[in-house]
């Protein structure tokens, strides 16, 4: 074992929440009287967090009380349906029961809001995962260090013991600035030609890729 922790990103790593997001951002739109989002245009603004989301989706000027209005709309909608259509990846579910099974820790670290976390980890990592961080008061989000630090002190690990796994630009920095090496995967959210004009130099085409390089 080259490492004895990972920390993974969640939507777009783990789960597949595109639809759900796509879903929940356009219903708020609506309800604020906006123009809708393409699918692959919230595909772009998602990684650093709901409040962003709703910011990038709005048209440029909005007023700041319309977007406040757009965002409790978001929010109030997605907490009903997050669990639509979010599912795990192929392959994901075979890959954490193999790595618990070697002896790694892992974590989830996301910029979903805390309660979604949870959810998401209840319905699929019961037993695998060992901490799951989402967006809660008095730590900043991702691409700050600060998620991956909290969690790994929870799982009793140092961050030169560690590697982290996402699909984004954010990821990429986020893992740097934690001191972590990175493994991008191609199945989220981000291509791999833009994830390389980010940075990254480690990919993993298929989950079980990831068993190979930890």
């Amino acid at each position: 074992m080259k490492y004895k922790a990972i920390i993974f990103d969640l939507d777009g790593t783990l789960t597949d929440t595109l639809e759900d997001l796509f879903l929940s951002i356009n219903y708020a739109l609506r309800y604020c009287g906006l123009p809708e989002r393409t699918l692959d245009e919230v595909r772009h603004f998602v990684g650093n967090g709901i409040r962003k989301l709703v910011e990038r989706s709005v048209p440029e000027n909005t007023y700041p009380t319309v977007i406040e209005k757009c965002f409790d709309a978001f929010r109030s909608h997605y907490i009903l349906h997050q669990q639509d259509h979010t599912r795990l990846y192929p392959g994901i579910a075979f890959l954490l029961t193999a790595l618990h099974a070697k002896g790694y820790k892992m974590a989830v670290v996301s910029n979903k809001m805390q309660a979604g976390v949870d959810e998401l980890a209840d319905m699929f990592f019961g037993g695998v995962i060992d901490v799951a961080i989402g967006e809660r008061p008095g730590i900043p989000i991702k691409p700050a260090p600060d998620m991956v630090m909290a969690a790994l002190k929870e799982l009793h690990t140092e961050p030169s013991e560690a590697i982290y796994v996402g699909d984004s630009d954010v990821d990429l920095q986020t893992a740097a600035n934690a001191g972590l090496p990175c493994i991008s995967v191609l199945w989220g959210f981000r291509s791999r030609n833009f994830l390389k004009a980010h940075g990254a130099t480690v990919f993993a085409e298929e989950p079980q890729d990831i068993l190979r390089l930890v």
